[in-house]
């Protein structure tokens, strides 16, 4: 017998034809006027229905927040029983399989493949988007020269706070905003992407996300974005990121990534995948924002820390102690894999059908 929907969203009456309709050219617009808004595909791509209470949330707000010619698409990477759920609990939004490998920028490749609005808004599954978040980015793509845009990703602490020992330097960690990063309406080399969105025509200038890169469900690997937006500025010097932080959500920081043992694991894989970036794409472009935020971020920020405890912050110390060894976990794991690539000739970069290991 099939459970009670978990998923219930607002009826959309006008969302009818989107979730039935096959996909259609992205420059064939039919009914709307050619200065008309940018049209939004949101996807969202899951794979546990650990998630299901959550994802419930998240999606309900999208709904709220979708124009008349927008639409929602949710990609199950290699999950039968969850696809089978969603289809059946989501009649208003299309719901894929995910055609890749087994991942995070597989799931995204399959929702870009299938999309067809002017530009593809990419929201986690736990994270839970703020009132008008959508407006924000479709704002922000009026201007035809912005390629790609990064909402606001705000800490959704399970239990409600952070622990004190966690240095806001590290937000990036947990998948959320940090210190040191460009502030709203700066240029910025890659998004967060818990929330970002990319001009729909940028799928054609280079290949899509790195399926050898990105999360493989919990494994806390990552750069497929970097990787993703270098190569487009590669391709064009005049590609536009940029950064509206009140295109917000708040994203869900679980326990389990509440904990210094995940700091150290994160860090680790940060400088591992950093470090088969630069292999890829070059280590001028691979860590041209890493040097400024070592030298600038982590530096001021281990003598803030130190500081604090003159104020009477007992925890400044241990935060001032984890900032620095974080950093040095990460520069480790970097060194490591430029190490194993350098060892794997005669290849002299790392191929992209490569797997994470």
């Amino acid at each position: 017998m099939h459970p009670e929907p978990l998923l219930t969203l607002p009826d959309a009456p006008d969302r009818d034809r989107a979730a039935a309709r096959p996909a259609r050219s992205r420059t064939a617009r039919p009914g709307r006027a050619a200065d008309a808004a940018p049209t939004l595909s949101v996807v969202v791509c899951t794979y546990t229905d650990a998630r299901l209470a959550v994802l419930s949330t998240a999606l309900a707000a999208v709904q709220a927040q979708l124009g008349e010619h927008d639409e929602l698409l949710v990609v199950v990477d290699h999950h039968d029983q969850l696809l089978a759920r969603l289809a059946a609990d989501l009649p208003r939004a299309r719901v894929l399989a995910s055609t890749g490998p087994r991942g995070l920028s597989g799931g995204r490749n399959t929702g870009v493949a299938a999309a067809v609005g002017d530009v593809v808004v990419f929201l986690d599954d736990d994270a839970v988007p703020r009132a008008g978040w959508l407006e924000g980015l479709r704002t922000e793509f009026a201007a035809d020269a912005v390629t790609v845009v990064g909402g606001g990703v705000v800490p959704d602490w399970e239990g409600g706070a952070p622990p004190r020992w966690f240095p806001e330097e590290f937000g990036w960690i947990v998948g959320c905003d940090y210190r040191g990063m460009p502030g709203d309406g700066e240029r910025m080399r890659n998004p967060i992407g818990a929330n970002m969105a990319v001009r729909a025509s940028a799928f054609g200038s280079v290949e899509g996300f790195d399926t050898s890169a990105g999360r493989v469900g919990a494994l806390p690997v990552g750069c497929e974005e970097t990787d993703f937006c270098i190569r487009l500025r590669q391709a064009d010097p005049a590609t536009l990121v940029l950064r509206r932080a009140d295109a917000a959500v708040d994203h869900l920081v679980p326990a389990a990534r509440q904990r210094v043992g995940y700091l150290v694991r994160r860090c680790w894989h940060e400088g591992r995948s950093k470090g088969l970036l630069a292999a890829r794409v070059g280590a001028a472009d691979g860590l041209a924002a890493e040097r400024g935020y070592v030298v600038r971020t982590v530096g001021t920020g281990v003598l803030r820390h130190l500081a604090a405890a003159g104020r009477g912050d007992v925890a400044g110390p241990v935060r001032a102690a984890l900032l620095a060894a974080g950093t040095a976990v990460t520069a480790a794991g970097y060194a490591v894999a430029r190490s194993s690539v350098r060892a794997a000739a005669p290849c002299a970069t790392v191929p992209r059908c490569c797997a994470w290991g």
